[in-house]
């Protein structure tokens, strides 16, 4: 299923972060990728790289085989409603991206259309997203086509749809709770002697590399805070510090806080 034109609906942050994704990975040449939104001025880096910007979702649609739904939630129902002829069984596949939308709820809105649930987070712009997959009325070939997508832009995980919103703010939330730990290790790094620019460069380093020795070594995060947490040393001090002052605990009351908003 290779050279598929693909059509983004919503070129929101999101949106757009997928189109640059599929561009740097060579998955989509500029030609073969159209993406809407209603001011294009918000558009237009994507414009200048060859891509296709309208607010003509029904043209975009008609145009392509892929249809990436990256609407807001509050107005997803209304969009596909009025664009629900639009959509050709026997030619399209639907991706959504948009929080808390069920595939039931696409289907009740566009029919029996190949539907796919995928939530990846912003680092699809630079190729290093986890997404997680679940589908419905879906071929293998087209199920493998969707992961060979994503996989171009990280890693895909399939999961069943129940845990779709789990996997939200574990995954796409979850980037703003690292990057509020980056944010405050560099603020730490301030007040112990580094300037600002060092401070963040060393701090976010250090999280990627925190994140590589757990994904390429297969390890649990305990076994590698074992091998640096000597005996009366200095990092065992600070993290028994953190701990007294609640740093695990408020980053799982966090994650709690976020789960209850999306399924309430």
């Amino acid at each position: 299923m290779a050279s598929k034109k693909i059509t983004i609906l919503g070129g929101g942050n999101l949106g757009a972060a997928i189109a640059e994704g599929l561009l740097k990975s060579g998955f989509a040449k500029p030609n073969q990728l159209t993406v809407t939104r209603r001011n294009l001025d918000r558009l237009q880096h994507l414009k200048e790289k060859g891509v296709t910007i309208t607010s003509d979702n029904v043209a975009a649609i008609r145009a392509s085989e892929i249809i990436i739904v990256a609407l807001k939630p509050y107005n997803v129902k209304e969009v596909l409603e009025g664009l629900k002829n639009s959509f050709d069984p026997a030619k399209h596949i639907i991706i959504s991206v948009v929080t808390g939308v069920s595939i039931q709820n696409l289907y009740t809105i566009v029919g029996n259309v190949p539907l796919f649930r995928a939530m990846p987070n912003t680092a699809i712009a630079i190729q290093e997203s986890v997404t997680c997959l679940c589908s419905q009325h879906s071929t293998n070939e087209q199920v493998n086509y969707v992961n060979e997508l994503f996989n171009q832009l990280g890693i895909t995980i399939s999961i069943d749809e129940k845990l779709m919103d789990a996997a939200t703010v574990l995954g796409a939330c979850g980037i703003a709770y690292a990057l509020r730990f980056i944010r405050a290790a560099t603020q730490g790094g301030i007040e112990i002697g580094f300037d600002a620019k060092t401070a963040n460069l060393i701090a976010a380093q250090t999280v990627k590399g925190a994140a590589e020795l757990l994904l390429k070594g297969n390890r649990h995060p305990e076994e590698e805070i074992d091998k640096v947490t000597t005996p009366k040393g200095c990092t065992i001090v600070g993290l028994n510090e953190m701990e007294h002052r609640g740093f695990s605990s408020s980053l799982i009351r966090g994650i709690s806080a976020s789960y209850n908003k999306i399924i309430s």
